[in-house]
């Protein structure tokens, strides 16, 4: 069976979706089925990847008016497209019995056709957000590596933490990746460290460095292995990719391990 991924922040900017696209491409570069599932309203992943509006998008299918509709980017590689619609969607779903869970239903009949499901979260802790978290196996969190990207941290881990305790026991902090990273810089060294200190050991030890690369792909709407296979983003996602794969296979002893507020 798949495992399921969110990247969550509610802060916009951080490098989130960006991501996304390439996490989950790299890990079609090392060889694994992966389906991108683009649940924020402002569909910053389908713009990138040069989607087209189709007629069936996550806003239909979560409104129960169809299944999940994959579309096809590359060979192993689908996405579940987004639009603006979705902005509507917690209003008008706020009185849907179990609406934590609709998201989880319309994945139990894909997901073992994929070896990852990676969901790229809208900048809200909301039913969306919400929605996600009860249909993951795992959570990464970016973090852009200047201060203003430290603050909220502690509502991040508060809101992952009841949904595990009321929603989803089985969901995980797998790791938090340090994005726009320049060693150059002090300020970056120092959000790390700070990082470092309240997420513990997972803090990837692979961090996205600052690349003009990854800002021009989305572009050409290509994930940067298309677009540039030799650059170091692209050198960073598939080490990232490699990390994440490693982790994943000894998360039951981490989670084991490691305290609680980490």
């Amino acid at each position: 069976m798949g495992k399921v991924i969110s990247l969550l922040n509610h802060k916009g900017g951080v490098g989130k979706t960006t991501s996304a696209i390439n996490i989950g491409a790299g890990l079609v570069e090392l060889g694994k089925k992966v389906l991108l599932v683009d649940l924020d309203p402002q569909a910053n992943l389908t713009l990138s990847l040069g989607l087209p509006r189709e007629k069936i998008t996550i806003y239909e299918s979560i409104r129960g008016e169809s299944e999940l509709v994959p579309y096809a980017y590359k060979t192993n590689l689908d996405v579940v497209i987004s639009s603006l619609d979705l902005s509507g969607a917690e209003m008008e779903l706020i009185n849907e019995a179990g609406r934590e869970y609709l998201l989880r239903e319309l994945f139990e009949p894909v997901i073992g056709e994929y070896d990852f499901i990676i969901i790229d979260c809208p900048p809200s802790l909301g039913l969306l957000t919400l929605n996600a978290l009860t249909s993951s196996h795992y959570v990464i969190v970016p973090l852009q590596t200047e201060f203003l990207a430290l603050q909220g941290l502690t509502k991040i881990k508060q809101v992952i933490d009841k949904v595990k305790v009321r929603l989803n026991k089985s969901l995980y902090i797998i790791g938090v990746v340090a994005t726009m990273y320049d060693s150059r810089k002090v300020l970056n060294r120092e959000v790390v460290d700070t990082i470092k200190k309240f997420f513990g050991k997972r803090v990837f030890k692979t961090m996205i460095r600052d690349n003009i690369a990854l800002a021009e792909a989305p572009s050409k709407r290509k994930d940067i292995f298309q677009y540039s296979p030799g650059s170091i983003g692209a050198q960073d996602y598939l080490e990232l990719c490699k990390e994440l794969i490693e982790r994943i296979e000894n998360a039951p002893v981490m989670e084991e391990t490691e305290p609680a507020e980490e």
